[in-house]
């Protein structure tokens, strides 16, 4: 019984440690591979965009988790073309519930 309970500690320690310090989970070397969040773009990359839509969804990674605002930046002109094309990287980025469309702003 005590060894459970010590087993258990640590976990929740182990835990508890990748929860406040995500950074040094990446640099451990675990057998499975973890998906990398996506890289924002600058405002200043934004701007330099002439055409298209950014695109903002609601994401997560696992089914109990709270929502996470994706932000994409599509060259397309149909709302729907970048709305699927956002989806579609979003997924890629590991993230494979997407929820909703937060909100879609014409460049």
């Amino acid at each position: 019984m005590s060894s459970e309970l010590t087993e258990f500690e640590q976990r929740m320690q182990r835990e508890i440690e990748n929860f406040l310090k995500p950074d040094a989970e990446q640099k451990q070397t675990t057998p499975t591979k973890r998906a990398e969040r996506p890289v924002k773009l600058d405002k200043q990359d934004a701007k330099s965009m002439k055409t298209g839509h950014i695109v903002k969804l609601a994401v997560r990674t696992k089914q109990l988790e709270m929502d996470t605002a994706f932000e994409y930046h599509s060259t397309s002109i149909s709302k729907l073309e970048a709305q699927m094309d956002a989806e579609k990287a979003a997924r890629k980025a590991g993230y494979p519930i997407v929820g909703y469309v937060i909100d879609i702003q014409r460049l």
